[in-house]
């Protein structure tokens, strides 16, 4: 386990961000090759002032560009791949999430077996499980129970595939005679600072006179900070690199939370806003029956308009199924074959969180203030 050297996917992205800072405190580590279509100036500056030992160095690239994978790959131990178009709401074409999630993950498979790289971490979503109806009910959901969504929508979709794909990887003969081993890592809801979620919530909600937007009515999840799904991915690099633990992890997938209380979407972003003066809507909550036919209507209105005008639903049966849905699911499995305990606490997760949300409402103030003068 000596000597080793990492490419970090999607390394720009808000998960991506936290896995270069936790990998640059592993032990032994040579390199970490950061990789994105496109970094912002903050994000590099951030990366240029870690104090490491191991080398950072900073790609911008696109996954669907075969020479720059190849050339990202070459004489790397470790592949992390989070590399993703994540988008629930019809707002991105199909088209380019499954260029982006699909092909860029066979692309990068192709990348490592040319580039002989033993070690390949997905990034996966619980998405790719379901729920496949907000009836469905599930409160201890587990690695043993065969769940698998069923929908077309691009983003569960091209997940669901790309997982198959990189699990059906391993094993594989590398070119140089070596193999190669991976394994997939199927987050919960993603919180914490820099979510784009929280972010684009907290916005609109600065817009509204400080009323939180409701996303979901009947929901109750067990969201995961991002610090902790990070450290999934930490443990998860060093499990597949030690020969005692790789056999039982190689090819499996793991569901990863942690121990934020279970609670609604809704809960989730008042908890978090609450210190601030933002408050939950409180009108009535329409039937969600009623609701989900409605955006069946729209979804038929939207498919029979295609040929001539581009309409998109401002909801889907997708998206409220997603958003009002009882989906709980352990972190046992993970706890058992990569030693994963989160590493922050729902409390330490939960105050960093509020203090990077009070950023947001001193940016809204300044750009108020800027406006006026």
């Amino acid at each position: 386990m000596t000597g080793w050297s990492c490419l970090v996917t999607g390394a720009g992205g808000f998960l991506g961000q936290k896995i270069v800072h936790l990998l640059v405190e592993e032990k032994e580590l040579q390199e970490v090759r950061a990789l994105d279509k496109v970094f912002s100036p903050e994000t590099k500056d951030k990366f240029a002032k870690l104090q490491t030992k191991a080398k950072v160095t900073v790609l911008e690239g696109d996954i669907l560009d075969v020479q720059c994978l190849k050339r990202a790959c070459q004489g790397v131990s470790v592949v992390i791949h989070t590399a993703s178009v994540i988008d629930v709401s019809g707002i991105i074409p199909r088209k380019i999430i499954m260029d982006v999630n699909l092909k860029g993950t066979q692309l990068l498979l192709e990348a490592c077996v040319q580039a002989s790289v033993p070690t390949l971490i997905y990034t996966s979503t619980v998405d790719v499980a379901g729920p496949n109806s907000y009836k469905e009910v599930i409160q201890d959901g587990h690695e043993e129970e065969h769940h698998e969504s069923t929908w077309s929508d691009p983003y569960p979709y091209s997940k669901k595939l790309a997982e198959k794909a990189v699990l059906a990887a391993n094993g594989c003969t590398l070119k140089n005679g070596g193999i190669l081993y991976t394994c997939a890592l199927r987050s919960m809801f993603i919180y914490g600072e820099e979510s784009k979620f929280l972010t684009s919530t907290v916005n609109k909600a600065l817009k509204n006179n400080g009323i939180i937007e409701k996303t979901g009515w009947f929901s109750m999840v067990n969201p995961v900070y991002v610090g902790n799904v990070a450290w999934a991915h930490i443990l998860a690099s060093r499990s597949l690199r030690d020969p005692k633990k790789a056999p039982s992890i190689r090819g499996q997938f793991y569901y990863i939370s942690d121990d934020t209380p279970h609670q609604s979407y809704n809960t989730l972003n008042y908890n978090l806003c609450k210190d601030w003066g933002l408050c939950l809507d409180s009108s009535p909550n329409p039937p969600l029956f009623l609701m989900y036919w409605l955006a069946f209507l729209l979804e038929t209105v939207s498919f029979l308009l295609s040929p001539i005008y581009k309409y998109r639903p401002p909801f889907t049966r997708h998206l409220l199924t997603l958003s009002n849905s009882v989906y709980i699911f352990s972190y046992k499995k993970a706890q058992r074959d990569l030693g994963y305990e989160p590493r922050f606490s729902w409390e330490e997760a939960k105050q960093k969180t509020i203090e990077w949300v009070g950023t947001l409402l001193e940016q809204h103030k300044g750009s108020l203030k800027t406006k006026t003068q």
